[in-house]
């Protein structure tokens, strides 16, 4: 497997899929699996992704850490993770700059956080716990939201630069939470993005989302079940030509298409990654 493949368009590596990817080995430059589901010690999951791990690289992107928690991160989580990427060893680990659990309960969401100094010191202090055990750097994801906080003391590309330069840790950049937030907030999505810390991504997500109207008032949602949007295409085009050629992901986590249809999606990204970077799509 060569450099090249890791700057490639990738997949969410779903089980709908898992026969024709090891029968037809189709041409994506690597997969992505959400790390809880392979947190058990064996079985189905694990045989199945064995083979893959075989044939394609790997990227861990986690989800239930809960690294803003004021408690503290998911109890035994972080080992449960460790093991997952010491199995697998992924060329990129990921979280998402969210909390989910409070004093023992688990809330099954990626919820906010106040964009505050002291919400950055209880962060950073936790990527740093996170990437000493896993001993990597691990990406954060910048969120999808739906309410803002009073108080808060600076723009979310702000924290996330200065989250970056305290803990070292990269970003994860999503476009469609940004387009989705954006709306939601009524920012612009380009400014936003004028100002986003791009020397510090490692990844870049693109996905669906759904548009909730209701008395004249749309919310948009991180539904991650449908194609991409012209919206999102057009601020990924942006971002590839301001920083260049990223490992790029195709996300598509529910109301999951045949794979003709989501390998569709990951050839359009490769494309504007090919224009972008000169890249042959066909390299391996």
């Amino acid at each position: 497997m060569t450099a090249d493949r890791l700057l490639r368009a990738g997949a969410g590596l779903k089980p709908e899929h898992q026969r024709h990817i090891l029968e037809a080995r189709p041409d994506v430059g690597w997969f992505e699996v959400h790390a809880e589901n392979y947190m058990g010690a064996g079985g189905p999951p694990h045989h199945f992704l064995e083979r893959v791990r075989a044939l394609y690289p790997l990227s861990v992107h986690g989800v239930g850490l809960s690294i803003g928690s004021a408690n503290g991160m998911a109890p035994g989580h972080l080992g449960r993770l460790k093991s997952v990427v010491d199995r697998y060893q992924p060329f990129i680990v990921s979280e998402h700059l969210a909390w989910s659990t409070h004093e023992g309960t688990f809330l099954n969401d990626l919820l906010p956080l106040p964009y505050t100094e002291a919400t950055l010191s209880l962060v950073a202090r936790h990527v740093d716990e996170a990437q000493t055990v896993l001993g990597s750097r691990i990406l954060i994801e910048n969120p999808s939201t739906y309410l803002r906080f009073d108080g808060e003391e600076m723009p979310e590309t702000d924290f996330l630069r200065a989250l970056a330069r305290r803990s070292g840790c990269g970003l994860l950049l999503d476009v469609n939470n940004v387009v989705v937030s954006a709306a939601n907030h009524g920012f612009d999505p380009r400014a936003y993005l004028d100002c986003f810390p791009h020397e510090h991504v490692g990844e870049i997500h693109l996905a669906g989302h759904a548009v909730l109207e209701s008395d004249g008032d749309a919310l948009y949602v991180d539904t991650h079940d449908r194609t991409i949007s012209t919206e999102v295409w057009s601020l990924f085009r942006d971002v590839i030509a301001r920083r260049g050629v990223s490992p790029t992901l195709i996300e598509w986590d529910s109301d999951v298409p045949a794979w003709l249809d989501l390998e569709a999606e990951v050839h359009q990204a490769q494309s504007i990654l090919q224009t972008a970077g000169g890249l042959d799509a066909r390299a391996a």
